[in-house]
């Protein structure tokens, strides 16, 4: 399987980067075909521009664009890894799927009606955030994730959602335990993925 995990936070000692690494070690150990695209490490320019909007009209991209989208073509499945910030995705990686995810790419309007051009392909989406599950749950910002990122994103443009993982309370303090259940649970979903 073609794998492509699309990577975003700044901090090479960040939970999110441990995840990162348990994944593709998780990936190699199988034999998977492995691209990491880490945006803050490749400097991605996150902000769609006018000349962004006028090329997707005319059914371009810029270069930049063009790369990441030939990743995805090429992936079978795309693995998101960042943490949740202010309620959503970091700024670089919302610029990704505003700039990437284009219309005519990822998504298109057919007589009014809308229809997700990445189908065939699978996602599995991992995000860390401060916040505990019951606290999200309660104020339903659980939902609103949900929402957000998995219909209004992921399924809209026909990506099928395999695993949506949400790691709570990231910003305190974790002993071993915790950080070696994290581990086990992306290792299983993986394990599971290749065998299946």
């Amino acid at each position: 399987m073609k794998n492509l995990i699309i990577y975003a936070h700044p901090n090479s000692s960040s939970l999110n980067h441990f995840f990162k690494h348990t994944i593709v070690e998780s990936l190699e150990k199988s034999n998977q075909e492995i691209v990491i695209r880490d945006l803050n490490e490749i400097n991605f320019n996150p902000v769609l521009s006018l000349d962004d909007l006028s090329k997707q009209r005319l059914g371009t991209v810029t270069s930049d664009v063009q790369i990441e989208q030939d990743y995805i073509t090429w992936a079978d499945r795309i693995i998101f890894v960042y943490p949740i910030w202010w309620a959503g995705m970091p700024a670089i990686m919302k610029g990704y799927i505003d700039r990437v995810f284009s219309y005519g790419f990822a998504y298109q309007y057919n007589q009014g009606i809308q229809k997700g051009l990445l189908t065939g392909k699978s996602t599995i989406i991992v995000n860390s955030h401060g916040k505990s599950h019951a606290e999200y749950e309660a104020n339903g910002m659980g939902k609103a994730l949900i929402l957000t990122s998995d219909t209004g994103i992921f399924s809209y443009c026909g990506l099928e959602i395999q695993h949506h993982f949400y790691f709570d309370k990231a910003d305190s303090v974790f002993d071993e335990k915790i950080i070696a259940e994290w581990k086990n649970q992306l290792q299983n979903v993986f394990e599971v993925e290749v065998g299946a």
